[in-house]
């Protein structure tokens, strides 16, 4: 064999394992979470069949599963884009989610729900793939789980379904067939039952669409979410309300509430955003982010694609 071809596979192969294997520089780059803490993932606006920078989000995504005593991840709607998926055995499933997201480290509970893009396709497959795959966790399309810590801290996390939240949604039976159909009173009052009678000290509500974003989408669905759960989460001193569709990283807290409004950026494609005045954080980069719960504190880590914690912010409670 030539030396030239033998210098270009050396290389080649050096590449691959540099790119897959990220090593102790990228370990010094990552958040120091408590080993005591309950840490989870959130991760949203994902299904690109790869493109983008949904591989190498991926692969940090689980070299911080491995690094960093991640217990779960919250999958914040939008794992498959554009039409959603057509059943529980659409290829969609391979290309966007099991051969994407396939570290050890991620072969654990992956509770999700479902974004608009879902709601073009197949919604009830989403729920169904719950049966097929082991770590697919979606028991239906809201729902509420309890987690704690090895320190004892209590946290309720309260997983909501918002594209029937908006008539945007519900009056477009043509995109979104399922929207109008879904009961949005009976949500909205149930999401206040299990927050009125939680106990835990920490109430984290996760959702896909957000009450609060800088965003060139369309004015009326923050007004519908304001309308309709911010009162909800207000009410029942919600610590802190996740959600993805903007595809950045934002930070938002009104001078008027209580409630962190915390926007996770695209594992994907993201896209630009500015500040403003509620605005205490923001970033254009794609990523995730990191939370980890513990008696004294929930703190929240923004990491970017090149795995750089780029925001860190805890809320404090005693």
């Amino acid at each position: 064999m030539k030396k030239s071809v033998l210098i270009f596979l050396f290389a080649a192969v050096s590449a691959i394992y540099m790119y897959a294997a990220p090593g102790d520089s990228l370990r010094a780059l990552l958040p120091q979470i408590p080993d005591e803490a309950f840490n989870f993932i959130v991760a949203n606006d994902l299904g690109r069949n790869g493109y983008y920078e949904q591989k190498p989000i991926a692969r940090l995504m689980g070299f911080t599963a491995e690094h960093g005593s991640i217990e779960m991840i919250a999958a914040a709607g939008d794992v498959h884009h554009f039409e959603g998926v057509a059943s529980v055995h659409d290829p969609l499933w391979m290309t966007n989610y099991e051969l994407i997201y396939d570290h050890p480290e991620l072969m654990i509970d992956w509770n999700a729900i479902c974004g608009n893009h879902e709601y073009r396709g197949n919604t009830q497959a989403v729920l169904d793939y719950s049966h097929i795959s082991r770590r697919w966790n979606v028991p239906a399309r809201y729902y509420t789980m309890a987690i704690k810590a090895d320190d004892g801290a209590t946290c309720r996390l309260v997983f909501i379904d918002t594209t029937p939240l908006m008539d945007r949604y519900r009056n477009d039976t043509l995109g979104y067939p399922d929207a109008c159909k879904q009961d949005m009173t009976r949500q909205l009052n149930w999401i206040d039952s299990v927050l009125v009678h939680s106990t835990e000290k920490w109430k984290i509500v996760i959702g896909h669409h957000p009450v609060y974003a800088e965003t060139k989408k369309e004015e009326t669905e923050r007004a519908d979410m304001q309308k309709r759960l911010a009162p909800v989460l207000e009410k029942n001193r919600v610590d802190a309300y996740f959600c993805g569709h903007i595809h950045n990283f934002q930070h938002m807290k009104p001078a008027s509430s209580r409630v962190h409004y915390i926007v996770n950026s695209a594992g994907s494609l993201s896209r630009s955003v500015k500040a403003t005045p509620e605005t205490l954080f923001c970033s254009p980069d794609a990523g995730f982010s990191i939370c980890s719960v513990t008696s004294g504190a929930f703190t929240f880590y923004f990491i970017n694609h090149q795995g750089l914690e780029i925001y860190q912010y805890s809320i404090y409670k005693k």
